[in-house]
């Protein structure tokens, strides 16, 4: 995120390069960036005969080259945006010529997502030297929730982290996504406010008591009547919340709790870092670790890979997902 902020103050402080070539699995600030040279760099009168967007599948590279050329018409620069570069990635490294020498007074805008480039050939090389390589990265699921606030403190909204870690279980690590809710919480919610699980529920639609995070934590304390509550709530809405998901979100929890098992300073601090979670569900993490042995977590490791493979269907055909997840959690709160 520094890295972006460091890119669109320099655009805005007019130190552009003639080539921006952003890439990467994570399109949230591919979109971002070039959003922000679209809007800014031209006044809107010098748009008109200034600034064109390509789209790679209708382009080739020859053709966006020859737009490149160009000089602009009464303006200092030239913006050329092209959309979709990945479906040009077979003739990408035919851009190198081009990126040799560019036209200095033209502003060319590759959005080349879900896709790198290869960084041992010609292209990639030249762009360093003479435009900008921006790749961006797709986050870990524990980083997005720290995402989630950043995003939103210069906005001047917080929100809790039941709250954030409701969005990412729901909405998984994909930024857009998150940041579109995020954005119709902002217009609902006056400046200022902290948005809670109350808000996630009534104006997402995500459950605050029936939902994974939930689902957890009441494992984590052997809550035996609520683990037995969410797993009928999601037996009776498979659609909103698939096998699949809950066994995935299970076992990487049972994971963290055999890595808390094995610390050996156990202290908040050094398990929120260990684990990578947020300090505020410490306190969780040690009550399930003391609710469950060492020998108990490795043997519900061993259970979920075992309903992994029969929620997707093998030997268990004929099953409902919402009685294997009751199966699942029975043996595993045994």
């Amino acid at each position: 995120m520094d890295e972006v902020k460091q890119l669109i103050e320099d655009i805005q402080k007019k130190k552009l390069k003639p080539i921006y070539f952003l890439m990467g699995e994570e399109p949230y600030y591919i979109d971002r960036i070039s959003e922000f040279i679209d809007q800014n760099v031209l006044s809107d009168d010098e748009k008109g005969f200034n600034q064109m967007v390509i789209y790679g599948r209708d382009a080739s590279i020859d053709e966006i080259v020859s737009n490149a050329k160009r000089f602009p018409m009464m303006a200092e620069y030239q913006v050329v945006i092209v959309k979709e570069a990945q479906d040009l990635s077979r003739t990408i490294e035919q851009l190198a010529d081009y990126a040799k020498n560019p036209q200095p007074s033209t502003i060319l805008v590759l959005n080349y997502k879900y896709k790198t480039i290869d960084k041992r050939k010609t292209l990639y090389k030249t762009l360093q030297k003479t435009g900008v390589v921006f790749e961006s990265k797709k986050l870990y699921e524990n980083q997005v929730a720290d995402w989630i606030r950043r995003v939103l403190s210069p906005k001047d909204y917080t929100i809790s982290p039941k709250a954030a870690q409701m969005l990412v279980e729901f909405l998984g690590t994909e930024l857009s996504k998150i940041n579109n809710e995020l954005e119709k919480l902002q217009i609902l919610l006056p400046k200022g406010a902290q948005i809670t699980p109350e808000h996630i529920e009534e104006n997402i639609g995500i459950s605050k008591d029936f939902n994974n995070f939930e689902l957890r934590k009441a494992i984590g304390e052997r809550d035996v009547f609520k683990v037995q509550r969410i797993v009928k709530y999601f037996g009776d809405n498979p659609k909103d919340n698939p096998m699949v998901v809950t066994v995935s979100l299970l076992f990487n929890y049972f994971s963290q709790l055999l890595q808390l098992h094995g610390l050996t300073d156990k202290s908040p601090r050094n398990v929120a870092s260990a684990l990578k979670i947020n300090p505020y569900f410490v306190n969780e993490y040690l009550t399930a670790m003391r609710n469950y042995s060492m020998k108990h977590v490795s043997y519900s490791i061993s259970l979920l890979r075992e309903f992994d493979v029969k929620g997707k269907g093998v030997g268990a055909n004929a099953v409902p997902q919402g009685d294997l997840l009751k199966e699942l959690l029975a043996k595993i709160m045994a």
